[in-house]
C-alpha cells in the first residue's frame, strides 16, 4: 500500500480536501481517501500543493510526433494540412522514436488516457506497451472524391486491424472532417462501428471551411486543386459545415467534436438536440498555433455543453501537456472557472472516451493515476503561472 498527502486533494467529483490523504494498493487502485486524522499510523508521502487525478487528452495525433517545428505558426489550417499531407517522407526509426518520446512525455506530464487520431499503423506497438490508455480513432477521408472511397475503406481497414486493443485500449472508425468525407464514406463508418463506439470529427476550425459549405468558394478549393483534384462532386449546402456532418453521421454512442473555434450557439444547440452524448474538445494551444484564434467558451458554457481538452500534435503545439492547455485558457479567457477546467481535463474526457469507470476522478475503486502540482491552492484565486505537473503514481 502507498499513501500520499497534499495541502489539498482535488477529487474532481467532490469538494477539495484540505490535508487529504489517498491510499493506493500496489496496482494503483484507489482504496481509501480522507483526511490525515483518518490515517494515524501509516507512512504518508506528503507534498506541497495539490494532488488531482491523471489527465485525459481527448484529441492527439501521436503519429506526427516527429514533425515538431516543421510548420510555422499562424499560417492557417489549409496551409497546415497541406504540409501534413506532403511532408511525410521520414525514416521509420525517426518516426517511431518520436512516438515513443511523446508518449513518455505525456505520461510524465500526468496524462492517463488519450484519444488518438490514426492514419497509419506507426503508433500501434508503442500503445501495446504504454501505461497510457489509448482510444485509437482510425480516421478516414476520401477528400470529397467518390472515386477514392473504395480504396480508402480498404486501406484504413488494414490500419484498424493493426491498431492496439491490448488491455484497456479501444478503437473505432471516424470521419476526418466535413470538408474531406463523402456521404458514402460516412455511411461506411456508421455501419462499421458498433452502437457503443466513440466517434470523433474535426469541426469548424477555420473560416475557409465555412466559406466552402456556404458559398462553394475559398482556400479549400485551391487546396484540392493543388493536389490535382476537383470538387465537381461537391455542392455547397448554403449551411455551416457541421450541418453536413450531422446529416450523415449517426447519433449513437459518444460523439466528439474537435476544435470548434468557429462554432456558434445555434450549432451547439443543434448538436445537443441531435445527440445529448456529444462532447466538445478544445485544443487551445493548437488553435493559437495554427489559426491564432480560440473558441468562444461562453457559448458552450451557456448551453451546458460537455467540454474536454486535447493537445493536438506536437506539429501544432509547443508541448503535449493538458495542464498547459488549462493555463492558456485561464490566460486568454479567464472567466472560465478553474474547477470547471479541471473537470474538462479529467472526468469529462474520461466520460467522452468511456474510461470514466476506471479514471477521471479520485474515487474508491478507480485507478486514475495521481498528478502533483506545486502551487498555493486558493480556488478561483489560484495562480497557475510557473506551475508544472508531475506524476506521483
Amino acid at each position: 500500500m502507498k499513501y500520499f498527502s497534499a495541502d489539498y486533494i482535488i477529487p474532481v467529483t467532490s469538494e477539495p480536501i484540505a490535508n487529504g490523504v489517498i491510499q493506493l494498493n500496489d496496482e494503483g487502485r484507489l482504496v481509501r481517501i480522507g483526511k490525515q486524522e483518518d490515517f494515524p499510523t501509516v507512512d504518508i508521502q506528503k507534498v506541497k500543493g495539490i494532488i488531482l487525478p491523471g489527465f485525459v487528452n481527448a484529441h492527439c495525433h501521436l503519429e506526427l510526433s516527429h514533425m515538431q517545428g516543421i510548420c510555422d505558426t499562424g499560417t492557417g489550417l489549409v496551409s497546415f494540412i497541406t504540409k501534413v499531407v506532403k511532408l511525410r517522407d521520414f525514416e521509420q526509426e525517426l518516426i517511431l522514436e518520436g512516438i515513443r518520446q511523446r508518449d513518455r512525455e505525456m505520461y510524465e506530464a500526468g496524462i492517463q488516457a488519450v484519444g488518438d487520431i490514426c492514419n497509419k499503423t506507426d503508433t500501434a506497438s508503442c500503445k501495446d506497451e504504454s501505461p497510457i490508455h489509448y482510444y485509437s480513432f482510425i480516421e478516414l477521408f476520401d477528400l470529397l472524391q467518390p472515386g477514392m472511397t473504395r480504396d480508402t475503406i480498404s486501406n484504413y481497414s488494414r490500419v484498424f486491424e493493426s491498431q492496439s486493443d491490448k488491455g484497456l485500449n479501444q478503437k473505432s472508425f471516424v470521419p476526418h472532417a466535413p470538408y474531406s468525407v463523402t456521404p458514402e464514406l460516412f455511411a461506411f463508418i456508421n455501419e462499421a462501428n458498433n452502437a457503443g463506439s466513440v466517434t470523433s470529427i474535426h469541426n469548424q476550425e477555420t473560416p475557409d471551411e465555412h466559406e466552402l459549405f456556404i458559398n462553394g468558394t475559398g482556400r479549400f478549393k485551391t487546396f484540392y486543386e493543388g493536389l490535382g483534384m476537383n470538387l465537381d462532386a461537391f455542392k455547397a449546402t448554403g449551411k455551416p459545415s457541421i450541418d453536413y456532418a450531422l446529416e450523415h453521421m449517426v447519433p449513437q454512442g459518444n460523439t466528439l467534436f474537435v476544435h470548434n473555434t468557429m462554432s456558434e450557439k445555434e450549432d451547439i444547440q443543434n448538436v445537443l438536440r441531435w445527440n445529448t452524448n456529444s462532447y466538445w474538445v478544445s485544443c487551445p494551444n493548437a488553435n493559437l498555433y495554427i489559426e491564432n484564434r480560440l473558441p468562444d467558451y461562453r457559448q458552450f458554457m451557456d448551453c451546458n455543453a460537455k467540454m474536454c481538452l486535447g493537445t493536438d500534435s506536437i506539429m501544432s503545439n509547443w508541448q503535449l501537456s493538458i495542464w498547459e492547455e488549462i493555463k492558456t485558457i485561464k490566460k486568454y479567457q479567464s472567466y472560465v472557472p478553474l474547477e470547471a477546467l479541471i473537470e474538462w481535463a479529467t472526468i469529462n474526457g474520461a466520460e467522452a472516451l468511456k474510461y470514466d469507470n476506471v479514471l477521471g476522478s479520485l474515487e474508491v475503486g478507480k485507478s486514475p493515476g495521481l498528478v502533483h502540482i506545486e502551487l498555493d491552492w486558493k480556488g478561483e484565486e489560484t495562480q497557475l503561472e510557473g506551475s508544472v505537473p508531475r506524476r506521483l503514481a
